[in-house]
């Protein structure tokens, strides 16, 4: 590598050597070092089998494979290269038992096959393949290329653990987190390592998180495997041999868990089933949001919402950055900026805005400051394997670093909220808990780590140190706040993540690139698990134009999380920073989401309730169409509104696919005919938006914040179809945990026409009453002009046509059947 470098040859990056092959090089040319090559290990021929209620132990004589039975749909596997596995312990699953119904164990001469209702898991006999099977079809959806492997890692202990298997020639392969590039991962390498990836480029790993979750789809049917690894891992696509996929990772357990689909929803809703769903946000915090690095003193922080509520632009939220704080000194405030933090806080409230304040994880080492002196005194701070603190500089400058991986540290971390919940802070952002330190990029793999008392080094626990870091702030937060949903974000994070707070992509850049970028990573996070998710509205760092700007509100009205973000060397970017026509558009776009606001949040209640991706790219909507594995630009949000964004700098059109069925074009009206692409008008202060036909929109007024107004009646956008379809509108208090004991509203609305009839039905579950009575409805694309409406058998006498030539009139809210009859 050395001489090739030196004699000027450019080396390509699929010539690069793997980092463990490199690391065996170097020991291998260290005269100094007693270590001895690493040599790959495979599983031999399958000797022995015992079964153990759910479990089945394959033994090759040696090594040992456990099966297990999750469920119907589910089956773990697990290798242990000597025969010992190590305990069974995962901060993304719970809990592995689900509930299973029947399986069965047969031997064959050639292998043995576990099956369920649903699937087969056969294990071959000669050489330890493990092949999984649809019963129905009895279709192979996933089997190895090469037995599991492993190298004992002489320097740490352990392993390092591989599994590799066919890649089919049509296969493609989705989800992964927050990976850049392209939504299709065919052919491609990547590296799970939570990394700090300032200002990251296409096609740059790794990045800030971790979800080593992916989708295959192969023969039009879909499949998951979940590598449930924390240490560094690697997973590639074909990029190495087009005709295989491997996955492995630098330490732990091989253990991973085939979820089965067939429909890549399917896999999506089952994947949540075991790492869990985002539990409901308080509704404020679908709202928009404002952000800069930073706002300070007071006295902007004032002007800022100023600014907003003068030009009636609607904002939920304004964040104050890490400049709040003493001397960036976290659970502090810098008296200088903010005197008095508590009537300010009080004063944004009563304006309607939230304050989110920033918290790090460094704890400056300063023994006259108070946090620092309680993790000193109570041995808080992880530790390096000779006993020594772990330090490294950030914002404050010399460091300590709490072990999150420690509950009695996670309850310590989530008490030091009290009094900025107590002074009126509403939602909390962890930033930098890659964990990442300057100059060293993170910590040294030497570091201790509790882990929940299953201990561990950095290596173990750097790709989980940040989810834990919010798992502690949201459990903290949510005990200080008495019953009161937090509101909490985080930079780095595992799968499972969702539990506890939302994401956004990154310290992302001003360009046309980022813009397309963040769309996909959105949409890639949604499928992989972690649905609250958005960008830094504008990109981070750069300096957007006018169009750019505005065409990135337009895409994050329709991102679940919807903020704008700068950083401090950066021209400011509020909503009217641009000037005419750009603030109008703008509080356009912001006012729609606002309008929307109901359905947004009934879509999180699918994906809360019933593990729905909020964001569904277009190959979740049609995986049986092989050019949908290729489109990233569009996805609908729930399953009624397709998002067709853009992308290119000056465009004033679009071409849009539009999936099977029927679909409105949400700002005219038109009705326009699935499986194929249309061209569409797109100027500056339109973006393409399309409703399902058959589609109950509802919509609040426009408000300036969430519950700015009381709402006296719903507005409900009925799309006409002449073939059924169901919706759903779901309410409760917005602010509190009362749902989780049936206090909400669940309302299925059923609509199905034909050519001189439309008819609703609805049907309510829940304990929740709205304070509203009424339905205000809009009619879209009925077939035949009207002569009659009955809201359950009774005449509507008022009812008329607007200039949309849509059907409006009125009912109360509790109807069971509406009834529009034409001539």
């Amino acid at each position: 590598m050395e001489e090739q470098h030196e004699q000027g040859k450019e080396i390509k990056e699929e010539d690069k050597v793997p980092e463990i092959v490199e690391e065996t090089i170097q020991h291998l040319n260290n005269p100094v070092t007693d270590l001895k090559p690493i040599v790959k290990k495979y599983l031999s021929g399958v000797q022995k089998m015992k079964k153990e209620g759910n479990k089945f132990f394959f033994s090759d004589g040696d090594a040992r494979v456990e099966v297990r039975v999750v469920s119907d749909e589910i089956i773990r596997v697990r290798l242990a290269p000597h025969g010992v596995f190590l305990d069974d312990f995962s901060y993304a699953v719970p809990v592995v038992d689900q509930k299973v119904t029947t399986f069965k164990m047969t031997e064959l001469e050639d292998y043995y096959a576990i099956s369920t209702n649903t699937i087969t898991c056969k294990v071959r006999k000669a050489d330890f393949h493990i092949i999984f099977v649809e019963n129905q079809n009895q279709m192979v959806m996933s089997e190895d290329d090469a037995p599991m492997h492993w190298e004992e890692n002489v320097e740490f202990g352990g392993y390092y653990v591989y599994a590799t298997k066919k890649c089919q020639a049509e296969e493609n392969f989705f989800g992964l987190g927050d990976k850049s590039g392209n939504m299709n991962l065919r052919g491609r390498h990547f590296q799970n390592w939570n990394t700090d990836a300032y200002s990251f480029g296409w096609d740059q790993d790794p990045l800030y998180r971790t979800i080593p979750f992916y989708i295959g789809i192969n023969q039009q049917a879909a499949y998951g495997i979940f590598f449930d690894n924390t240490f560094r891992s690697y997973f590639d696509f074909g990029r190495e041999n087009q005709q295989k996929t491997s996955f492995w990772a630098d330490g732990g357990e091989l253990q991973y868990y085939y979820i089965h689909g067939p429909h890549m929803m399917d896999v999506v809703k089952r994947y949540q089933t075991l790492t869990g769903t985002h539990p409901m946000p308080p509704k404020w915090a679908l709202g928009y949001h404002q952000c800069r690095w930073s706002y300070y003193p007071e006295k902007k922080v004032k002007e800022i919402a100023d600014g907003f509520r003068s030009r009636n632009i609607p904002c939920d939220a304004i964040y104050l950055d890490i400049d709040y704080m003493d001397g960036y000194r976290c659970f502090t405030w810098n008296k200088n900026y903010f005197p008095d933090p508590k009537r300010m806080i009080r004063e944004l409230a009563n304006d309607g805005f939230k304050t989110v304040v920033m918290i790090d994880p460094g704890i400056k080492v300063d023994d006259n400051y108070w946090v620092f002196k309680e993790g000193k005194e109570h041995n808080y701070f992880c530790r390096r394997s000779d006993d020594y603190f772990m330090e490294g500089h950030v914002w404050p400058g010399r460091c300590q670093f709490p072990d999150f991986t420690n509950p009695v540290v996670r309850e310590w971390w989530g008490n030091l909220y009290k009094e900025l919940v107590d002074i009126g802070v509403a939602g909390v952002w962890n930033d930098m808990n890659e964990p990442a330190v300057f100059g060293a990029g993170t910590f040294p793999n030497d570091v201790r780590h509790n882990f929940d008392g299953y201990r561990g080094s950095h290596r173990k626990a750097h790709n989980v140190y940040g989810m834990q870091m919010v798992r502690s702030t949201y459990d903290g937060l949510k005990k200080l706040m008495r019953n009161k949903r937090p509101f909490t974000i985080t930079r780095a994070g595992y799968s499972g993540m969702q539990r506890y707070g939302c994401v956004w992509t990154g310290d992302n850049v001003a360009t046309w690139e980022h813009l397309k970028m963040g769309n996909i990573q959105c949409q890639r996070m949604s499928v992989s698990g972690v649905p609250f998710c958005g960008t830094d509205i504008g990109g981070f760092s750069g300096e957007p134009d006018a169009e750019l700007f505005t065409r990135w509100i337009q895409l994050g009205t329709f991102s679940p999380f919807m903020r704008a973000h700068s950083a401090g060397d950066t021209a400011e970017r509020e909503p009217w920073s641009f000037g005419e026509p750009y603030t109008s558009i703008n509080r356009a776009f912001i006012e729609l989401r606002y309008q929307l606001m109901p359905y947004l949040y009934s879509v999180f209640w699918e994906h809360h309730r019933y593990g729905f991706p909020i964001l569904r790219p277009l190959v979740m909507m049609e995986q049986e169409n092989v050019g949908n594995h290729y489109r990233q630009d569009e996805f609908t949000f729930g399953d009624k509104i397709l998002v067709c964004p853009v992308l290119e700098q000056g465009a004033t059109s679009r071409m849009v696919y539009l999936p099977k069925g029927k679909w409105y074009n949400f700002w005219t009206h038109e009705i326009l005919t699935g499986e194929s692409e249309h061209l569409i008008q797109a100027a500056l202060d339109h973006m393409p938006l399309f409703v399902r036909a058959g589609s109950v929109i509802p919509e609040y007024p426009v408000m300036q914040y969430v519950g700015e107004k009381n709402i006296e009646e719903v507005k409900l956008s009925i799309y006409y179809a002449d073939y059924e379809v169901n919706s759903f509108f779901y309410e409760d208090h917005g602010d509190t945990f009362a749902y989780e004991q049936d206090i909400y509203s669940e309302k299925k609305f059923s609509v199905k026409g034909d050519l001189q009839q439309l008819r609703i039905e609805q049907s309510i579950a829940g304990l929740y009453t709205p304070n509203y009575e009424l339905y205000d409805y809009t009619v879209a694309g009925l077939p035949f002009k009207v002569n009659k409406i009955t809201v359950d058998e009774k005449d509507v006498k008022d009812y008329y046509m607007d200039e949309r030539n849509c059907l409006r009139f009125r009912s109360n809210k509790n109807f069971m059947t509406v009834k529009i009859f034409g001539e």
